[in-house]
């Protein structure tokens, strides 16, 4: 009888995974030359995933879940007196840093593939739960859950597309200008939320 997976030791592949898939990016790859990539058998990878896109759809989950705790340590995440705003730039530079532009550039890979309809992968659960998480924080500020969706969608949406702007064209004084304006955007809602009377600043 095969030995039961253990989900730390399928957490341990994963990050494997990631780290090599952020090297060789995923367009051409195999369970083969990923086993090979990061020194394991095959047999490794077939013991804790049944195909390719279970893979992906289990390193798609993982990125999420790291994305989401390193924002959870962002100081003053947890704080509703610290701006949005102040915390959107910290994520910008923490995601184009040095550390983590490898993973940055497999998010917006793996992205992209899966909204050309080349990533077959079930759900779009990796980008509603990026929503559905930076929501919460728009909440704890004391926007309504009615339109803290919408908002956060909007705010992964143009933050994502900043993001994929400054790594095609490296164009750092044009987008991080325009970073600028979408955090005092975002930082207007919050305040509108929190203050009825008041209209949200449009970005220039």
């Amino acid at each position: 009888m095969p030995r039961p997976a253990s989900p730390e030791r399928r957490r341990e592949v994963t990050d494997a995974a990631i780290e090599q898939l952020a090297t060789t990016g995923i367009g051409n790859f195999s369970l083969r030359t990923l086993a090979e990539g990061i020194g394991q058998s095959t047999r490794v990878l077939t013991h804790h995933f049944a195909d390719k896109n279970a893979l992906l759809t289990a390193v798609l989950l993982r990125l999420d879940e790291r994305q989401h705790a390193a924002l959870r340590s962002t100081p003053g995440w947890n704080d509703p007196d610290v701006e949005v705003g102040a915390i959107v730039r910290s994520a910008w530079d923490r995601t184009l840093g040095p550390d983590e532009l490898a993973m940055t550039r497999l998010i917006r890979e793996i992205e992209g593939l899966a909204a050309a309809g080349r990533l077959p992968l079930p759900g779009a659960g990796f980008v509603r739960g990026r929503a559905e998480f930076v929501a919460s924080c728009l909440m704890r500020r004391g926007m309504p859950e009615s339109s803290a969706l919408t908002t956060a969608t909007l705010l992964n949406s143009a933050f994502s597309g900043l993001q994929g702007d400054y790594l095609i064209t490296r164009d750092r004084e044009r987008t991080e200008t325009a970073l600028h304006e979408l955090c005092a955007w975002i930082d207007s809602c919050v305040q509108a939320a929190r203050h009825p009377d008041a209209t949200p600043a449009a970005p220039n």
